[in-house]
């Protein structure tokens, strides 16, 4: 275990000086930042948050559309892409005249049933304050009155010579009084919604509401009776479809509501009023039901692909007929336009965090580095940019604890070690594991065996070994392939793809052949074919008895042709390779350019693109090269038969749970 100790002293990140620090001739831009002494406190932000909303152009272009003429929205898309900040942006929009005041009045001829009134924003208010005057002046020469009636009495009881009797006749005028005599605080309206002194169209964040708070409630009165009950109008709650009347009602994860609450919200966008009653069958609140509240809002709802598939029909056919559909880019190209638009990003957060230094030259190019690499994608830079706002916060965090006036490179590359997502640290902890346990080899040969290559939550990498065993069957109907985790349907034909794979190659029938595919220390499966090449190439080790050079990890897909296809995650798959102290990796020739690994890897690793199966073979067996020779060139004449096994990924036990939240692993 000596050389996986130096490996981990080896390749631990540390933080350069700002002497080390060297700036990517590929990530230099062209901004009003001309120099390192320059920061991004000479770039400009936009005032309105429509305008400082970057990449999503379509996006942008459809709110102001629907802003001006009152459409729904529903945004469809991954987290952090800015979906919340459209919706608030949208409000900004919508003018502030059109605002108002919602009132509940006590109905004289029916209690349960409050009256509602509309007036302009700030008008609630003052009639509130103007009825509670009213009630204070009529309460204050009533009590006047009766006290003076209740002195006379006491004087005339004292001069008749019964004044103890005059006491008790006093208190039970005064009781008496009390429980029957009017009470006007009774009559003063409830202001349900409020825009006094607002801004802009209210922007309501309705998401994870239950249904009172969305559609209204009315309290429970504990006592109802007796002269104690609280009236009605005074017990109503507005709901958040009511506050945010001529504004914008946000709802992320619209699918997580209750199918209730989801028909409600439809009639409430059908008829632009919503009654509100209580919402619980055993409060006295389920009584009480107001008059139509009006709740004319624009609803912008947000989610992921789910979200669509669980709509309520109705309600999503509303916001289709009646406004638009966006689907939320997640990376923009990678041109010098939008690399100044990162750079007006990271000066956005840091005005908007308002405790963090601003970011030198260094600094934003290290950000634009981290963003190309967060894509994923060649020629493009990622647009999930609340994950990449966390790593200015961190950035600027560490900068501000050195007292630092500016950020720098230093600072970014150190937020990046520190501010690593749970997913990554795992994979971390599952790496040492495996490398204590010698789970993966990483020198030396073996038949049958090879270090395939898995991506985690998105953003990190992890190495999983497969293991190919080929025995006589044990079925009398003839092989099978049997892998550890769920195989798929498609896993029968694939028994017959390999067999004639093999045959055809081999000269060998194994049709009465089982072959096993074991991924070690997994869990279950998900979907994903990246490891097509990884269980390919142990198959035909363990048929050829040739052994497989453990120095070398791969990943990639295959199409029916043997070409080896482009996968996912390239980058990360690298890094936790180079981690695990593997020399030689194999990716596919079309994800050569989406490789963009730090620094520190750079000279752990040599990075061997193919494009197909024949060039996996000749870089990853340890053969003569006659007997290589021999079977690359029967892999060369397989034009037609497919090799992908369409193996379900796995999953690591030890991220089983995290992944529920975290999205799934793709081998």
């Amino acid at each position: 275990m000596e050389n996986d100790e130096n490996i981990n002293e080896e390749t631990t990140p540390v933080a350069p000086s700002d002497s080390d620090v060297e700036v990517n001739d590929d990530v230099t831009i062209d901004t009003t930042i001309k120099t390192t002494e320059d920061t991004t406190a000479n770039i400009e932000v936009p005032e309105l948050q429509i305008d400082q909303i970057i990449g999503q152009d379509h996006a942008v272009e459809v709110v102001r559309k629907a802003a001006s003429q009152r459409r729904h929205v529903m945004m469809i898309g991954t987290p952090g892409t800015g979906k919340s900040l459209l919706a608030k942006a949208m409000a900004e929009l919508l003018p502030k005249e059109e605002l108002q005041d919602i009132l509940a009045y006590p109905n004289i001829e029916d209690s349960n049933n409050p009256k509602i009134r509309e007036v302009p924003a700030g008008k609630g208010r003052e009639i509130v304050m103007a009825h509670r005057m009213e009630a204070r002046k009529k309460a204050q020469a009533r009590n006047m009155l009766m006290m003076l009636f209740v002195f006379g009495i006491v004087m005339y009881s004292f001069y008749v010579g019964q004044l103890l009797w005059g006491i008790i006749a006093a208190i039970m005028i005064l009781m008496l009084t009390r429980q029957f005599m009017p009470k006007e605080e009774l009559m003063i309206p409830k202001l349900i919604v409020s825009n006094f002194e607002k801004e802009h169209a209210p922007y309501i964040d309705a998401t994870g509401t239950h249904a009172g708070a969305l559609l209204g409630d009315v309290r429970h009165d504990p006592f109802q009776s007796g002269g104690l009950e609280t009236p009605a109008h005074d017990r109503v709650e507005g709901g958040d479809i009511h506050k945010a009347h001529k504004g914008v009602l946000f709802i992320d994860e619209m699918n997580t509501l209750r199918i209730e609450s989801q028909q409600s919200m439809l009639t409430a966008l059908q008829e632009k009023e919503f009654s509100i009653t209580g919402q619980s069958e055993r409060s006295s609140g389920a009584l009480v039901k107001t008059d139509p509240v009006p709740c004319d809002f624009i609803m912008v709802a947000a989610g992921n692909l789910d979200a669509v598939e669980n709509m309520h029909p109705a309600l999503r056919s509303r916001i289709k007929g009646y406004g638009y559909e966006i689907y939320m880019r997640d990376s923009m190209d990678d041109t010098a336009e939008n690399r100044e638009k990162l750079v007006r990003f990271v000066a956005q957060e840091v005005v908007r965090d308002g405790n963090i230094p601003h970011f030198n030259m260094a600094a934003v190019d290290e950000i634009i580095r981290e963003a190309k690499r967060r894509a994923g994608r060649k020629g493009h830079l990622t647009l999930k940019l609340r994950d990449l706002g966390g790593l200015v916060r961190v950035a600027g965090d560490i900068a501000r604890a050195e007292e630092a006036d500016i950020t720098t490179a230093k600072h970014v590359l150190a937020a990046k070690k520190m501010a690593r997502s749970i997913e990554q640290q795992l994979a971390d902890s599952y790496l040492e594991q495996k490398k204590d346990y010698q789970l993966f080899g990483k020198e030396g040969s073996a038949i049958g065996r090879v270090n395939g290559l898995a991506v985690m939550g998105g953003d990190s990498g992890i190495v999983l070994p497969i293991i190919a065993e080929v025995t006589p069957s044990q079925s009398s109907s003839g092989g099978r392939v049997i892998a550890t985790g769920m195989l798929k349907d498609i896993a029968k034909e694939s028994v017959q793809n390999v067999s004639a794979v093999i045959k055809k190659m081999t000269g060998k029938d194994i049709m009465n052949h089982d072959i096993h595919i074991q991924f070690i220390g997994t869990y279950e499966g998900v979907e994903g074919d990246s490891a097509s090449i990884s269980i390919a190439t142990a198959v035909i080790s363990a048929i050829e008895g040739i052994p497989i050079d453990q120095t070398v990890a791969m990943t990639g897909s295959l199409s029916v042709r043997g070409d080896v296809l482009p996968i996912g995650g390239v980058t990360y798959k690298i890094e936790a390779a180079a981690l695990a102290g593997i020399k030689k990796i194999i990716i596919p020739k079309s994800n050569e350019a989406d490789v963009l690994i730090e620094d520190m890897y750079k000279d752990m690793v040599e990075i061997i693109p193919v494009t197909n199966i024949s060039e996996v073979i000749e870089h990853s067996l340890v053969a003569s090269d006659s007997e290589k020779k021999g079977i690359v060139d029967k892999l060369k004449k397989l034009t037609n038969i497919k090799l992908n096994l369409d193996i379900p990924d796995v999953i690591p036990v030890a991220i089983k749970n995290i992944n529920s939240s975290a999205g799934t692993n793709n081998a």
